[in-house]
């Protein structure tokens, strides 16, 4: 057996940031279905942790904190699968749009990601094995009001093909997810069931209802998969069929 093939055997730990609520809760549920243990870094706790998770609080925002906890999980264990997930939005128009907004979302979308992607390389290349999901977004195509928040996840696309080319020779794959309309906590308390906008939405999407955070949790669990070593560099848009037309509602 192949040094690569016996690791991902023994190792079946997973590090998914933000998952204590909306997308990244479901893929931890998912996941600990799949049989994987699951680390948490998220500054809030999770309402109950489940079978197999840890949660560990972390200011994902601070580089130092990041680097802290990244540090003292990979002496722990070997992690060799990283789900990025946390990210935070500031919608505004052009002008109205701050380089505080910029900063403040570009820490958490893009410089956290890059954080946990360098503490995490040794050990996978070690291995010579690793799965990386980066969770992007429709609007990285974009999307009005969305300045900062769709450069961000333009450019973690952007970081997700240039490790795929950089890490491919060392059996790890980085592939991106990028959710549309999706149906959390957070988008219903913006947009009601049964309000105008959200039937609007709804009306939108080619497959004729709103995405689920189980929806988005399945692509990842395909990409983290030992069997997805010949996938790398792609981008799943989990959107019900809105990437393929036009639209601007997600």
């Amino acid at each position: 057996m192949a040094a690569s093939d016996a690791t991902q055997h023994a190792s079946r730990t997973v590090l998914v940031t933000g998952g204590s609520a909306g997308i990244g809760r479901a893929v931890i549920e998912r996941l600990l279905q799949d049989g994987y243990d699951v680390v948490n870094f998220d500054l809030k706790a999770p309402v109950e942790c489940l079978p197999g998770e840890t949660h560990i609080t972390v200011d994902l925002g601070d580089v130092d904190a990041t680097r802290q906890a990244a540090a003292a999980l990979t002496a722990e264990r070997d992690i060799l699968r990283l789900v990025n997930n946390a990210g935070t939005v500031r919608p505004a128009l052009l002008e109205d749009a701050t380089p505080d907004d910029l900063a403040f979302v570009m820490a958490l979308n893009i410089q956290t990601p890059m954080v946990l992607m360098q503490a995490l390389l040794p050990g996978m290349r070690r291995s010579q094995f690793g799965r990386v999901v980066n969770i992007s977004s429709r609007a990285a195509l974009g999307k009005t009001e969305r300045t900062v928040y769709a450069a961000t996840k333009a450019g973690l696309l952007g970081m997700t093909r240039t490790w795929a080319l950089e890490m491919g020779g060392d059996g790890i794959t980085v592939n991106a997810i990028g959710p549309g309309p999706i149906a959390t906590e957070l988008f219903e308390r913006v947009n009601p069931p049964g309000a105008p906008q959200t039937e609007k939405i709804r009306a939108s999407i080619p497959v004729r209802r709103m995405g689920t955070p189980a929806d988005v949790a399945h692509g990842v669990a395909s990409f983290l998969d030992d069997r997805a070593g010949f996938i790398t560099g792609q981008v799943l848009y989990v959107c019900g069929g809105m990437t393929v037309g036009l639209g601007n509602a997600a």
